[in-house]
């Protein structure tokens, strides 16, 4: 995984769309390439695995990468873009249907990110999505009926 990104603001879930705050991207790259720079612009270059996070109490004490992922590892998938410029024809979309449960605290850690590098002026990972796109010709598909 080379990063991962949190979109706050309103993202719609595929299947009802229903309105959930915020969606995690675990952005990943194609190993065939040296480096995420590399690969962002090319069509096999990335995959990002999106979750989507529902306010409730939880725990991630001993941090665990796989609390990142839902119980139920039901996905969509699709060829898609980049979410921010330059908005590369670049990733292959996976979306878990149910969402993993985040504390009101944690939430805020999320929403406390910062796009920025050190030394650069901070700037706030806010509102940083897109409206829904078009498909275009697309197909999403489901690993489950």
């Amino acid at each position: 995984m080379d990063r991962f990104q949190e979109n706050s603001g309103s993202s719609s879930s595929i299947s009802t769309g229903e309105l959930l705050m915020t969606r995690l991207h675990l952005v990943h790259w194609n190993t065939k390439y040296q480096s995420f720079g590399e690969a962002v612009d090319k069509p096999d270059g990335l995959a990002v695995v999106g979750v989507f996070l529902k306010g409730k109490q939880t725990s991630f004490a001993n941090f665990d990468p796989s609390t990142l992922l839902p119980d139920c590892l039901d996905y969509w998938t699709y060829e898609g873009s980049l979410t921010t410029p330059p908005l590369y024809e670049s990733v292959t979309w996976i979306v878990c249907k149910d969402p993993i449960s985040v504390s009101s605290e944690q939430m805020a850690k999320f929403r406390s990110l910062l796009f920025s590098a050190e030394g650069e002026a901070k700037c706030c990972m806010v509102d940083n999505y897109r409206p829904p796109q078009p498909l275009k010709g697309r197909s999403v598909r489901a690993s489950f009926k």
